[in-house]
């Protein structure tokens, strides 16, 4: 249960990453590691971090079409990967 996996921030232990193969890049890979960890029945904390987001003036690139396909890599790699 993640408040928010897209944020970028992300510490693995080297065992843990070597029991995985990453197959997604752009915003497929939160939710491609993110699932492959659960799958394997591993603890995710969550630390707090400061962030301030940019908007689409400060060049924000980020649109509904993308929250579809983090979507999609999340029900893809759950439940057929």
């Amino acid at each position: 249960n993640l408040s928010d996996m897209e944020t970028c921030y992300k510490v693995f232990r080297a065992h843990l990453l070597e029991k995985i193969t990453i197959k997604s890049n752009r915003f497929g890979f939160e939710p491609e590691i993110t699932a492959k960890f659960a799958k394997l029945k591993c603890r995710i904390y969550q630390v707090p971090i400061s962030y301030s987001g940019r908007n689409y003036e400060d060049g924000k690139k980020i649109t509904w079409s993308d929250g579809l396909a983090a979507l999609f890599h999340i029900i893809r790699f759950r439940f057929f990967d």
